[in-house]
Formats: structure tokens, sequence, C-alpha cells
């Protein structure tokens, strides 16, 4: 297996311990007291439709954030939130995978890793299925194993025809998710597919040595990356899109040739990031943003590397400051029609982000006290439909 993310620092220290989490006794959201907000948050997970319709408000409404756990750093941490589930996982060194239903409050799927192998986010969830990835990294013998469990019954289930996954990152939206696959051409193919029919396609291919990677879903269109010549002076890593519809992919130019690293589309419009395989802080990277395929890229200033998602009708990415010693995190969106980003969420000084998720056009990230004592970690999320 390929190593493709950066090291990213502080802010994926979660997952580094083997990042999810167990949710309140209730399973229900409560209101959080920062940001502060006039709107009032819903007490249950959103079950607006996966594919976003009209924004809901002109872009100046700031969305109410809803606290939905707290936990030890050490203890359970959230994965993601669904209608019905709620998946976690522990800080154990394997990961222990925790899928609750969130009415009965009874565990559903207690998934744990063999020996040697580790749990990789995300968990690909609705309301009938779940899928779990494991992978083994160290040693001469690296594997990943896929699980897809029946929610209904809690046992594992077989994966049909799809394609084998070779690359550990998967992207997903709700029930439909992204990965790359060997075919039988030694190809580095990025495969998409549909949790509960296990339908699937294959998108593009590179040659080998290239590959793929780098998958972002969202409500309409996958991301992805191709890296070409890797280990090479003439290395080349660019950003591509493609409509879940169908249709042939298409590049998006760079600012920089060959630098893209990871981004989002969304109705045509797409934000990228762009660092060097050499660059002394690869934590951080260039981000821009067109408006569709044929404008220009205009400059949305630095962000921390390998935080841009979809959700809802918007794009998110994380961003770092640093004041007097002390780092801050913040959130941002933007969608397509918006004349600049807005931001959402600062977190506390002295506090670390984990990476964004979505489920359901809210999305959620798990903000790390590191600083405090005893150190602890509180999820929020926030509906952006």
């Amino acid at each position: 297996m390929r190593r493709t993310t950066v090291a990213v620092g502080t802010l994926f220290v979660l997952l580094l311990a083997g990042c999810s989490s167990s949710p309140d006794e209730s399973g229900q959201e409560t209101p959080t007291s920062a940001p502060p907000s006039t709107r009032k948050p819903s007490a249950t997970p959103s079950t607006t439709p996966s594919t976003p319709g009209p924004p809901t408000d002109s872009g100046t409404a700031v969305p109410a954030w809803a606290k939905v756990m707290r936990q030890p750093v050490d203890g359970q941490h959230l994965v993601t939130q669904q209608s019905k589930y709620v998946v976690t996982r522990g800080s154990d060194e394997a990961g222990i995978t925790t899928v609750l239903n969130r009415t009965s409050k009874k565990v559903v799927v207690r998934h744990a890793p063999a020996a040697g192998f580790v749990a990789q986010s995300p968990v690909v969830i609705d309301d009938r299925w779940a899928l779990i990835e494991d992978i083994r990294s160290d040693g001469p013998d690296p594997q990943i194993k896929i699980f897809r469990y029946d929610l209904s019954t809690g046992r594992a289930t077989g994966l049909g025809a799809l394609p084998p996954v070779s690359e550990p990152e998967i992207g997903a939206y709700d029930g439909t998710f992204a990965y790359s696959s060997t075919d039988a051409k030694n190809r580095s193919c990025l495969v998409l597919a549909d949790l509960g029919t296990l339908k699937s396609r294959t998108v593009a291919c590179v040659a080998a040595p290239g590959y793929i990677a780098d998958p972002v879903v969202s409500a309409d269109t996958v991301t992805f990356s191709e890296i070409t010549a890797p280990e090479t002076a003439r290395r080349c890593k660019r950003i591509l899109t493609a409509t879940l519809s169908g249709g042939q992919p298409r590049a998006v130019p760079a600012a920089t040739n060959c630098l893209q690293w990871s981004g989002a589309s969304l109705r045509g419009a797409t934000v990228w990031s762009e660092v060097g395989p050499t660059d002394p802080d690869q934590y951080q990277s260039k981000a821009y943003v067109r408006d569709s395929a044929d404008s220009p890229a205009r400059p949305l200033g630095t962000v921390v590397t390998d935080t841009i998602l979809a959700c809802g009708n918007w794009i998110l990415w994380e961003t770092r400051t640093v004041t007097a010693g002390t780092e801050s995190f913040q959130i941002n969106r933007w969608r397509p029609g918006l004349p600049k980003p807005q931001r959402i969420y600062t977190a506390p000084a002295g506090a670390a982000l984990t990476p964004l998720t979505c489920q359901s056009n809210k999305v959620y990230v798990e903000t790390a006290y590191l600083s405090s004592s005893p150190t602890y970690t509180e999820t929020i999320s926030a509906a952006v439909a």
C-alpha cells in the first residue's frame, strides 16, 4: 500500500490513537455554547435526502452547532452519526468499531480487527449496511480487508463482485463510496460503488507505477487525484472530477502544474489545495477555487492539508493560525455563487480539530482539548443543507 497522506501534526493526534467515540446516554444532540447562535439545533440527525436542493440560507447565517458527545482523549470517539445508527471507535491500538442503534441503544456490530490490523476511517453506512475497513501496513505483507455488515442482523456479508480495494483511502457520501482498485492490467482504477446494491463502475484508470488516490465524494461528483511517475523527478499529481451520473472525468486546471493534492467538487465548482512533495511544510497547503471547469482559479489562502470535503450544499475545510505562539483552528465553508468563504467555527486556542466528516447533510468534527487537565474531546455537529 502506498502512503499518500501528509504529516499533519497535532490535528490528527486522535486519529493516530485510533480515533472514534461513543455517544451521549440519550444518543441526542444538545446545544453548544460556542460559537453562540440564535438558531436552535435539531435534537436528532437530519433526514434530508442525500442530494441537496437549493441552498436554505443567504450564505451569511452561521449554522447552529450542537454537542454530540464528550469523552476522554483515550476513550471512545465518534466516527459518524446516521439517522438510525451511531458509529464509534475505541482508542485501543486496533481501534474496535461499534455500531449502536440510536433507538434501542443496543450494539448492533462490534468489529475487532484481526491481530496486526488496525481500523481505518471512514465507516460507510446507510439505513441497512455498514462498510468497515482494516489495514495492515507494517511488515512484508501489507493488506486491506473490507467487511460489509448487515445492520438488521449484525452479521458480515459477502461483497459480491465488488473490485478489491488496493489503497486505504475511501471517500464516501452517505451510501455512495469511491476507492482505488488494481485491475487485471495492473492499472490503478477509481471505483464508484453503492453500499446497498454493491453496483459499481470504473471511473478512471492510470498505468503502473502511477496510481489514483484521495477520493472525495459529494452529492453529485467524485473528486480524486492521479499520481504519475511517482518517486521520480517527473512525478505529477493532478486533480480530476467526474459526475456520479456518469461521463468521462475532467482534469481541474492547476495553479501550479503537478502540485495538486486533494479537493472536493459540487455543482461544477471545485475547491482544491496544492503542496509539493518536498515542501518543508506539507501540513498546510495553498487552496484555490474554480466556479466552473472553464473559470479562472481564485486563491483561498492557506488550508490544513487533506481537510477539504463536501457536505450538503457546501464545500468545507480547516485552517490554522498561530498567535503569540498559540495555534488555533478554524472551519470555513463555501458554495457556488458565494463571493467569498465564510468562517463557521473557531476552536478555542490550544485545541486541535480532527478532520471533518459528513453524514445526511450534517458535518461532524471533534475538538481535542489537549492542554486542559484532564484532557478530553468534544464532538459537535452542524446542519449544512
